[in-house]
């Protein structure tokens, strides 16, 4: 059951009726919290309470919502009440304006910020990382007991399960006739990667993104170990072994991790931050030369229930012209290998191949019974034939962007929430995944190789 509100504050709101969700925005310093809100749900109210510290954080987030509002296509209408005195936290676990807390923010106080707020008895649908270092692993664990004890959902973000050529991957893996079974691998030569690029500078809907001077902290945002790898080592799990609970104690082992710096100017900074120098909190990672290093790249090999698998994260201050984040991800099967490029030969869009590890006509024949299975599911993909193999031909109307992929995680939550509990090995597999990215910081800081 969702918490309820009282009656006192169902009249300040006034939600429609059948608006079993009222959404509060919590000191909203990521993009992400916007994101949530690029669509309406019909089980929302259009009411949101924010609670934030009075800072251009929480004003970049107004605007970002307010240009959902005036879009001329689909236009949203949020209701956005806002509270920023310096009590802005104990004024949203006191008030109890709405019963799902979305975070997106700075992640130093993440953590805190998930445990008061599932311990006062609210959902909470975070961004990730839930947590960004091995201090506070026990307290997110206890979250998610307290969760269960006052029977509220604890879910974070996971946009890239919505990436359809991810789904596919998955979907396709799956099938015994076509991929085989997944291989062990080596350290060498692991039997899945996932590796990601991400920019400092780039656009978000439709303008140059302005990104909090907090943002280039690892101290406050996370090293990008623990931060955009929370999604590979997330796809990992999901992929290898969907819909199964992994237990961090036993099916977790780590072979070794590195962290590396992305090197950025004052000139870089200012025109991601509009700032016009340097915070103080970050001159403690100015070189002798005032260029900032921020350890914002990480690397993680590690076997997973016997598994062999790598992922890694580099952040570029700016992709080339024409390019965008990319993501490369290789399933290696006993019959063939699911690969997903997007590099300049696939002009920067994720491109799913299938790579046969002996191609004969009974494969031929498996590819065709495959492609009319998942067919039925997904009507309109088809194949084409490579000298390496086959690219999957994926119609346009699944590819739906990484800022839709928001709304889509979000329906999922609702579901969720309208049911009462998550699926049984969402939060066993959540503990796994900060497990493995917390530690692996810990082994990459002993680690020469950064």
């Amino acid at each position: 059951m969702l918490p309820l509100l009282a009656p006192s504050a169902i009249a300040q709101t006034n939600p429609p009726q059948n608006a079993a969700v009222r959404l509060i925005t919590l000191d909203p310093g990521h993009f992400h919290a916007a994101l949530v809100q690029k669509s309406s749900y019909p089980q929302v109210s259009p009411v949101v309470q924010v609670y934030a510290p009075d800072s251009p954080d929480v004003k970049l987030h107004l605007a970002r919502i307010e240009s959902y509002n005036n879009r001329a296509d689909n236009p949203t209408h949020w209701q956005e009440q806002v509270y920023t005195g310096p009590d802005y936290f104990e004024k949203m676990l006191a008030e109890r304006q709405g019963n799902v807390v979305v975070m997106a923010g700075n992640n130093r106080i993440k953590t805190e910020y998930i445990s008061k707020s599932v311990g006062a008895g609210f959902n909470v649908l975070a961004d990730k990382p839930m947590v960004i270092d091995t201090r506070y692993f026990d307290e997110l664990k206890a979250a998610f007991a307290t969760a269960a004890q006052k029977n509220v959902l604890l879910y974070d973000i996971m946009t890239e399960r919505s990436e359809i050529t991810t789904l596919l991957q998955r979907e396709f893996s799956l099938l015994p006739a076509l991929f085989g079974t997944l291989e062990k691998g080596t350290p060498d030569n692991p039997a899945v990667t996932k590796e990601s690029v991400h920019h400092f500078y780039k656009y978000v809907s439709g303008s140059v993104l302005q990104r909090p001077c907090w943002f280039m902290d690892v101290a406050q945002q996370g090293e990008g170990i623990v931060d955009v790898t929370t999604h590979l080592v997330d796809l990992v799990q999901w992929e290898c072994f969907p819909a199964q609970i992994i237990d961090y104690k036993k099916d977790i082992r780590l072979t070794n991790a590195r962290r590396w710096t992305t090197d950025m100017t004052r000139e870089q900074f200012k025109t991601i931050t509009n700032l016009p120098d340097f915070p103080d909190y970050l001159k403690k990672d100015v070189g002798s030369d005032g260029v900032l290093h921020v350890y914002s790249n990480g690397e993680i090999n590690y076997q997973l229930r016997g598994v062999h698998a790598k992922v890694s994260v580099t952040w570029a201050y700016q992709a080339p012209e024409g390019a965008g984040d990319t993501h490369y991800s290789i399933m290696r099967g006993t019959k063939a290998n699911m690969v997903i490029r997007q590099g300049a030969e696939q002009q920067y869009k994720p491109t799913l191949y299938i790579e046969p590890i002996q191609e004969n006509d009974a494969y031929a024949t498996a590819l065709t019974g495959a492609i009319k299975t998942m067919q039925q599911q997904y009507p309109g993909i088809g194949l084409k034939k490579l000298k390496t193999g086959w690219e999957v031909i994926i119609p346009e109307k699944y590819k739906n962007g990484h800022e839709a992929h928001f709304g889509q995680v979000t329906e999922r939550y609702l579901t969720y929430l309208k049911a009462g509990k998550l699926p049984v090995w969402e939060v066993p597999n959540m503990l796994a995944k900060y497990y493995t990215t917390t530690q692996a910081l810990e082994l990459a800081k002993k680690s020469k190789d950064h």
